[in-house]
């Protein structure tokens, strides 16, 4: 079943909002940032260039259990550097796959190699299931004639 809806969509939707740090900082100064921010990752930009990402799952399983210390490992010791991005004219359905397929709850968004945003599994999630409320609302409304009941 084909999702209707593109990332440029999704973005319009929940705001293009992007935080991001350094390679150069500490992974202690990307969590912080991470929990202000309320989020579970975090594209790693030198420059305007995206370089990497870092996720929860990158610092659960290349500091905590390799025994480093947050406040001294440089970002760029631990993040995921080979990228799997999205384009903002791809699909909804397409981007699902991806992500369910490489295992990732991240996708950066990129035009032109500059950065427009990042979609998460949750934000794709939702727009699946506000199409399908969508959906339902317009057959039942053909189904009644468009009268309450």
């Amino acid at each position: 079943m084909e999702i209707a809806g593109s990332v440029s969509s999704i973005l319009q939707h929940k705001g293009a909002q992007i935080w991001s740090i350094g390679p150069k900082a500490t992974v202690f100064e990307a969590i912080a940032l991470m929990a202000e921010k309320n989020v579970g990752a975090l594209p790693i930009l030198a420059g305007e260039k995206l370089v990497g990402i870092l996720t929860e799952r990158d610092y659960t399983r290349k500091v905590i259990l390799k025994g480093k210390s947050s406040k001294q490992t440089p970002i760029e010791d631990i993040m995921t550097g080979s990228l799997v991005v999205a384009g903002p004219n791809d699909s909804v359905t397409g981007c699902m796959k991806i992500m369910l397929e490489r295992r990732l709850r991240h996708l950066p968004v990129m035009e032109n190699e500059k950065l427009m945003g990042i979609i998460s599994m949750g934000d794709l999630v939702r727009w699946v299931i506000s199409a399908q409320a969508a959906t339902i609302d317009q057959l039942e409304s053909y189904v009644t004639g468009g009268y309450s009941a």
